[in-house]
């Protein structure tokens, strides 16, 4: 059985819709039919966010948001020239759906419930008249002599003039076979976003604690980032880690994620600072029992757990605390060591690093420079961002100009 359609759209998740929705924007003439592997539509954008759908970044700097990019980020400058980040906001505003700023930058929709965002994208897909197929899942595409496209499942075929990719990111590289048929390279793909495990470290007991400005480290490494930490049953986790997990993704792969991290406790407070600051604590309360005087923004609980890091004992006075104790103290506020072995998927805002390689698309138009009619946008390219709706904002931009040039059927 064959079902001919101008534009196939494969995959239906963010950069799916979004494609399918610009193109009708740009060519309402034109038949659009998204084609999905499962039954599940938009699964990403439910869950991502704890529900809530961080579906952008409020930073209208293209080339400050580029710099969010651990991987695509200089491709992807040019391509915010075309739609950014306020070019996403206007767009849901468009469609009457308020958005809120969170203090980090976030945004939401002021419903707080990604749901709002999925309804938008059906109604619109509704009244643009996109078509919508579940349990498609392509196995293979064939250029055939006129150029046209013949995408096959284990049970249908369907042609199209021009196609668009939006598939996401695989955990394997088998994911990709198919494209890789087609003659695209493939840039391994390894997890990006993902939390740091501590097997057996006793800082676990203190799961739920929250320090909201650390500055996390390899050891040995120029790797580095900041923000808030968020200890958990199983170790580390918390933006300062998924960013770093981020920028660090090919190299912790090479460690086989067995590495060192050191984390500032007070950000980028300086050691003299810091000595400083305890000295006056030890002038003006050195009769306080130091567990009792914490003078920093974490809980008693943290501070009473660094300070037996640190060999101080919480019932000890401040005037008691000596030079060697004063040493040890900044030491571990400002240089924490522990060893990660192993990862754990950050399930809600799992992203891949690796996919098509970005030599091989024009992101003036994100078509494919291997064959033409081919287009990709989303995360099924080389492009993943760190945590904070800048892997939101990277499939909305590429499947926004997907949309844009796929309507030049010749």
């Amino acid at each position: 059985m064959k079902d001919s359609k101008k534009v196939v759209i494969v995959g239906g998740g963010a950069a799916g819709f979004f494609s399918a929705l610009s193109t009708k924007e740009h060519f309402p003439h034109l038949d659009v039919l998204i084609v999905e592997k499962s039954t599940k539509l938009l699964s990403k954008v439910k869950v991502s966010g704890g529900g809530r759908c961080n579906v952008t970044n409020a930073c209208f700097d293209n080339k400050e948001l580029a710099k969010f990019y651990p991987r695509g980020g200089n491709s992807l400058r040019k391509a915010f020239e075309q739609f950014n980040a306020q070019s996403t906001m206007d767009w849901f505003q468009k469609r009457n759906i308020p958005l809120t700023i969170m203090e980090d930058n976030c945004v939401f929709p002021k419903s707080n419930d990604s749901q709002t965002i999925i309804d938008c994208f059906l109604k619109e897909c509704i009244s643009k008249n996109i078509q919508i197929k579940t349990q498609f899942g392509v196995q293979s595409i064939e250029v055939l002599s006129d150029g046209t496209f013949l995408i096959r499942s284990s049970t249908e075929e369907i042609t199209a003039d021009k196609v668009i990719i939006t598939t996401g990111g695989h955990p394997k590289r088998s994911g990709w076979e198919w494209i890789e048929k087609m003659g695209h390279s493939i840039v391994e793909p390894l997890p990006s976003l993902f939390t740091f495990n501590m097997p057996q470290n006793p800082v676990s007991a203190l799961m739920g604690n929250v320090v909201e400005e650390t500055t996390v480290r390899i050891e040995a490494t120029k790797l580095m980032a900041n923000g808030p930490l968020l200890i958990t049953h199983w170790g580390m986790s918390g933006p300062a880690v998924l960013k770093l997990s981020a920028w660090g993704a090919r190299l912790l792969a090479d460690k086989n994620y067995h590495f060192s991290i050191l984390v500032n406790w007070l950000n980028e407070r300086k050691e003299n600072d810091v000595r400083l600051e305890i000295e006056k604590v030890i002038e003006g309360h050195g009769g306080k029992m130091i567990g009792n005087l914490n003078p920093y923004p974490m809980t008693n609980r943290l501070w009473n757990f660094l300070l037996q890091k640190s060999l101080i004992e919480p019932s000890h006075r401040w005037k008691e605390i000596g030079k060697k104790g004063v040493n040890r103290l900044v030491n571990i506020l400002l240089n924490d060591r522990y060893e990660v072995s192993g990862k754990t998927t950050f399930k809600e805002e799992f992203v891949t690093a690796g996919g098509i390689a970005l030599e091989e698309v024009d992101f003036k138009s994100m078509e494919s420079r291997v064959v033409p009619g081919l287009f990709f946008a989303g995360e099924v390219l080389d492009i993943d961002g760190v945590t904070g709706g800048f892997n939101f904002q990277a499939a909305w931009t590429t499947a926004w100009i997907a949309g844009k040039n796929v309507g030049s059927i010749d």
